[in-house]
């Protein structure tokens, strides 16, 4: 069922569209996927839906009673919020509805009101109206169904109690998620839920997703939860709305093919104008120069059929980033760990030391990729700083080839500089010249206005592109990334994924990106209580020896 749509609205900033005369029917039956490059309007539009953005023209209309979820990129939690108490703030009609119920035992309670026949059974029959209405909506089970939700989001019962504040980046979008699904409401509109989340909260979302009884609109640039939950995929490019049915895997072979037919279309089309024009311009030539108006009349008529011609439109082409990994032989043992351990002193809100990593043992060899993944906290981003030589370990040594010079990917971009222009982060981390750093970045897809711009006013993905360029001109035959696609759109993603194929290096990463590593990696090693397990094969081998692979699906 039609749940909201939207008829030729416009949406501007600054007076540059965003997104111009474009409709859509959203349904509250489905699960939609919301692809499109980063910037091109889809968070504009879900704003736009839930009343936070005002198109400059069209209409956006809902049905009748209709309730939205939404759950946008950036959440805060007021400060000392509890996880239970979070989720429950969510419940917001319930929570009006429980305070006119106290206002009226406390009405129930004047002498005033009980005294008096009459405003007596005024008081008691809106306490039985919103008793009704609190049948209505669920309140006796409110408290249920928050165990509910969280205990299907990965949490524990010692965990209600928790501080907000005290959680993971992913694990407070799966609280958002909770608060804004507590309510039951008709459809869930979803702004990157996944970003943040490690491999076990990712299967948490998917498991609540196909279990939603409402609709979901889920914008992601995770192609393998595109893959497991959506029924339909709806592309926003240039502008327009495209829709595909099915999963990621079909929108993207169905995108190649309608691309690829309308590329051969237009093509033909433009052949055969520039012949028509071509016929009428000798034709109107020759009428001039012999006085025949046969010719003229003739080449006019070719002019009004292009005239009335249904032209083709040339297929949309998104500015995109050109990555080439060269890297170089250099040593073939590239990384050698022994018996390494890490253990942090007792402080702050730990009394006891706390052991990260525990005698891990780690060769990776020329040309290999490895994929390193496990729980957030579980000390990934540890091993890499002490790797890195950014952090000292408590035993064993960390050894790198002789000729083995790494380069970084930082998941929080720490290795650029906020008040650095772009142009000047090349020139000087690469020691290139400024025409080659300006050459380098329109590769990566900036213009010559953001080259000169400071990093800090840079969108996550662009930061993105930016590290990736740097490390492009570093000359690094060890590529370790820390969640290298965090941020970057789908195309970009692929275009990462592509040119890693043909680097002469060999690669460790970090990620949670389970398409990425199924694509990248031959080898997977897992850090999880101190100790790494190894695996090979991609990310389904490991998901299928490991057991989570969800129930009753293929992997992608």
């Amino acid at each position: 069922m039609i749940a909201v749509t939207l008829d030729r609205i416009t949406i501007s900033y600054s007076a540059t569209p965003v997104v111009s005369d474009l409709s859509w029917e959203v349904h509250d039956d489905r699960v939609v996927g919301f692809v499109g490059p980063n910037g091109c309007g889809k968070s504009s539009i879900l704003k736009a839906i839930v009343g936070d953005v005002t198109p400059g023209g069209g209409t956006i209309s809902q049905r009748s009673g209709l309730t939205i979820g939404y759950l946008p990129q950036s959440l805060t939690f007021p400060p000392e919020t509890r996880v239970f108490g979070a989720v429950r703030q969510g419940a917001e009609p319930l929570i009006e509805i429980e305070e006119a119920l106290a206002q009226v035992e406390r009405r129930l309670a004047d002498p005033n009101v009980y005294e008096d026949e009459a405003v007596l059974r005024t008081v008691l029959h809106a306490q039985e109206e919103l008793l009704d209405r609190y049948d209505h909506l669920g309140g006796p089970g409110l408290e249920a169904r928050i165990r509910s939700i969280l205990h299907a989001l990965g949490f524990r019962d010692p965990d209600f109690d928790r501080d907000v504040d005290e959680l993971s980046g992913g694990q407070r979008k799966l609280i958002g998620l909770a608060a804004r699904a507590i309510a039951q409401p008709d459809i869930l509109l979803l702004d990157e839920p996944d970003n943040h989340l490690d491999l076990d909260g990712k299967r948490y979302l998917e498991r609540f997703l196909r279990s939603f009884p409402g609709g979901v609109v889920l914008v992601s640039h995770d192609r393998y939860l595109l893959d497991l939950v959506v029924d339909e995929i709806v592309e926003l490019e240039g502008g327009k709305l495209t829709r595909f049915p099915g999963n990621y895997s079909e929108y993207a072979v169905e995108k190649d093919r309608l691309r690829a037919q309308i590329e051969h279309q237009y093509a033909d089309q433009q052949k055969e104008i520039r012949r028509l024009e071509q016929s009428a311009k000798r034709l109107m030539t020759w009428g001039a120069v012999y006085d025949n108006e046969k010719f003229i009349k003739r080449g006019r008529a070719i002019l009004k059929r292009l005239e009335r011609m249904d032209r083709i439109e040339r297929p949309h082409q998104e500015r995109r980033m050109h990555l080439s990994l060269s890297g170089w032989r250099g040593s073939t043992k590239v990384l050698d760990i022994k018996g390494l351990s890490k253990t942090f002193p007792a402080g702050g809100s730990s009394p006891e030391p706390i052991e990260v990593l525990d005698g891990l043992d780690l060769l990776v060899r020329h040309g290999e990729r490895v994929g390193l993944v496990g729980p957030n906290g579980a000390g990934k981003s540890v091993l890499f700083r002490i790797i890195l030589g950014e952090e000292t370990s408590s035993e064993g040594t960390v050894a790198l080839g002789p000729s083995i010079r790494a380069g970084y990917y930082a998941q929080e971009h720490e290795t650029l500089d906020p008040g650095r222009s772009l142009i000047d982060h090349l020139r000087f981390a690469a020691g290139i010249s400024e025409d080659l750093a300006m050459k380098t970045l329109m590769r990566f897809a900036f213009s010559y206005d953001q080259a000169r711009r400071p990093a800090g006013d840079l969108s996550g993905g662009e930061r993105s592109r930016l590290q990736l360029a740097l490390i492009v001109r570093s000359g690094a035959n060890f590529l370790l990334l820390d969640e290298p696609t965090n941020n970057l759109d789908i195309r970009s993603a692929e275009i990462l994924e592509e040119s890693l194929d043909g680097f002469e290096g060999a690669v460790l990463t970090i990620s949670h990106d389970r398409y990425f590593l199924d694509r990248v990696v031959d080898r997977i090693v897992e850090l999880d209580g101190g100790a790494l397990t190894a695996y090979a094969g991609g990310y389904s081998e490991y998901a299928t020896r490991t057991g989570a692979l969800p129930q009753g699906k293929a992997s992608p």
